[in-house]
């Protein structure tokens, strides 16, 4: 399961006039720890950034699902509330979470619930979507097929 962090970087960035503005800008990190985000985030970003930048925050980001499309061009927080029936009291209950959808819009984010739900057996509806202040988003990536440095390849043992 991951645990993603948002986290907010401060740095200079050159708007459409060509005038330079600090900007503090939240990303997605899939992480183990605060410190292990901080450390994934200025990875990440140095590349893109010219110049210093700042983590401001860092903060565990209430998504239980996130779907990436690389036709999408924004992130959509999606609020989706599972309805249970509480049949002791005999009224209903709501249980939301949060996913968030890379979508192009709204009703390519509404769509792309409706699909990943479709085959729920419970109850829910879809009471908010809103555009996302999330720039981008890094999934953990453990490098490929590259082995550790403390292990040996298997067809190395089977040679020996």
């Amino acid at each position: 399961m991951s645990t993603w962090y948002e986290c907010k970087v401060r740095y200079q960035k050159m708007d459409q006039n060509g005038k330079e503005k600090k900007v503090n800008e939240p990303y997605l990190v899939d992480a183990v720890s605060f410190t292990d985000a901080e450390k994934r985030i200025n990875e990440e970003m140095e590349p893109y950034i010219s110049g210093e930048f700042l983590v401001t925050n860092i903060k565990i980001a209430n998504y239980s699902e996130l779907h990436p499309n690389e036709n999408g061009d924004r992130w959509f927080k999606c609020k989706v509330s599972y309805i249970m029936l509480d049949e002791e009291k005999g009224t209903e209950k709501k249980s939301n979470t949060y996913i968030l959808i890379q979508a192009n819009d709204v009703k390519e984010a509404y769509e792309a619930i409706e699909e990943l739900l479709h085959d729920t057996v419970s109850d829910y509806e879809i009471p908010a979507i809103a555009e996302s202040p999330i720039m981008d988003v890094f999934p953990f990536s453990d490098g490929g097929d590259k082995i550790p440095e403390n292990l040996t390849p298997l067809k190395e043992i089977e040679e020996a």
